[in-house]
């Protein structure tokens, strides 16, 4: 079973600095309907202008990933962490027992637009830790995971996360295991799952469907969630 999640359908604010879309409930956005899915609890989809961002703020008991589309984004953390986000490169950050950062445009000249992703961890009060990585992207690239395999990121959930950037006309599959599910964020272009039709923006919740097949009419760009 495929259930839509269409981009319009989406919170949405416009706070000038930044103009975002929450996929599932969060900060005064609020669904009752779409709190999250399976241990995927938020999807963001940010623009910050130029110079703005985020000041430091706390946050603890969440796995945090961030995925930039264009532009660079800037981030430092209390426990260290330290970086420059571009396209191509994938952050993870584990609040865990309480951690502190914070997120800025890296440029005054261009905006940055990314997805901010939250996932709940299998168990509190963790240690603070932050990476990134770049990967270089065909099919569908593992680029976090629980046990970090083929150079993921290791996040502290049972979940799987690909990217992929089919060209057009291009097929990607994908097979999920008994008792395994599956959301699929389209951020660029449109794609087929399974003869469902998406474009950017639009996410879907994938049910006892053990075989994916994401079709590409024009170029794309994907994240797929492989969840327990």
């Amino acid at each position: 079973m495929i259930e839509l999640r269409r981009s319009d359908e989406r919170g949405h604010f416009d706070h000038g600095w930044l103009n975002t879309y929450h996929t599932f409930s969060f900060a005064d956005y609020y669904d009752p309907a779409n709190m999250g899915f399976r241990s995927l609890r938020v999807i963001n989809e940010d623009r910050v202008q130029p110079g703005q961002g985020f000041g430091t703020h706390p946050h603890r008991d969440m796995e945090i990933i961030t995925y930039v589309l264009s532009g660079a984004l800037a981030h430092k953390d209390s426990a260290g962490g330290e970086g420059v986000l571009r396209p191509g490169e994938v952050q993870h950050m584990t609040a865990g027992s309480g951690i502190r950062h914070s997120e800025f445009n890296a440029s005054q000249t261009e905006p940055v637009h990314f997805l901010q992703i939250w996932i709940v961890p299998e168990k509190n009060g963790l240690k603070p830790g932050y990476d990134q990585r770049r990967f270089d992207v065909d099919g569908l690239r593992l680029v976090a995971s629980r046990d970090g395999r083929d150079g993921s990121l290791r996040v502290h959930q049972n979940v799987d996360l690909y990217a992929a950037r089919p060209a057009a006309g291009q097929t990607v599959t994908h097979t999920l295991a008994p008792d395994r599910h599956a959301w699929l964020q389209v951020v660029r272009g449109a794609v087929a799952l399974n003869g469902a039709e998406l474009r950017a923006g639009d996410g879907a919740a994938v049910n006892n469907e053990p075989r994916l097949e994401i079709r590409a009419p024009e170029a794309a760009e994907l994240l797929l969630f492989d969840l327990a």
